[in-house]
């Protein structure tokens, strides 16, 4: 309980200080949407074309766009030296992974909120009647984008050049979020006549639930490290 409480209160202050700044979502919402429009006038007016790929190109905007949630996640507490008050605190270090991993879930939420509409208009998609399998695919799709970016942002946090290693350490790890992410949505987008989509939830649902184990047992190590 104490350790839920902690992470509570971590979680409380980053969305506290998000709400008051709105640095991070309104900078992502803009990459995202300026992402989606290159992808959109790239392909030209071919509406079947754009239909086709668009689960796809939905989550690369969305991949390239949690990178910039992932790269500040230990941004603040590592410029004002709020980190090694966060380490020395007595407690389970975990509850920081935690706080930040659920800190990082719901911004991300929050912004495909905007950005799944958008692609709808950009794609000329209609979205809405495949909006509860769209959903679900969204929640896992990010919880796993979440819980590997926000340990591998603890990890990379000391490095000079962690703008540049995060992304490099980040996106092998991430091919079977993003692998059942495009799958699940493409097949739900032409409407899934033969179930497959669910085999593609169960692998991220494996994928969430296995990786949720590792990092909250190595996170200890990594942010010692």
């Amino acid at each position: 309980m104490h350790m839920l409480r902690r992470a509570w209160a971590i979680v409380w202050k980053d969305l506290l200080i998000e709400a008051r700044t709105k640095q991070s979502f309104n900078a992502m919402v803009f990459f995202a949407a300026l992402v989606l429009f290159i992808f959109s006038f790239a392909l030209g007016p071919d509406t079947e074309l754009l239909q086709k790929v668009s689960g796809g190109l939905l989550w690369v905007g969305i991949a390239f766009t949690g990178l910039l949630s992932l790269s500040r996640t230990y941004q603040n507490e590592e410029t004002s030296g709020g980190l090694e008050g966060l380490r020395a605190y007595p407690g389970d270090p975990r509850a920081i992974y935690l706080g930040k991993l659920l800190g990082n879930i719901v911004l991300l939420l929050l912004v495909e909120a905007v950005l799944f509409p958008a692609a709808g208009i950009l794609f000329q998609a209609n979205l809405w009647p495949y909006a509860g399998g769209l959903v679900a695919v969204a929640l896992l799709g990010t919880v796993g984008f979440s819980l590997v970016g926000t340990f591998y942002s603890a990890l990379t946090v000391n490095l000079r050049a962690r703008e540049v290693m995060l992304p490099l350490l980040l996106f092998p790890a991430l091919v079977p979020v993003l692998l059942g992410a495009v799958n699940a949505t493409t097949l739900i987008l032409e409407g899934d006549l033969m179930g497959e989509a669910v085999v593609w939830l169960r692998v991220l649902t494996a994928f969430d639930i296995i990786f949720f184990v590792i990092c909250i047992w190595i996170f200890p190590i990594a942010l010692e490290e």
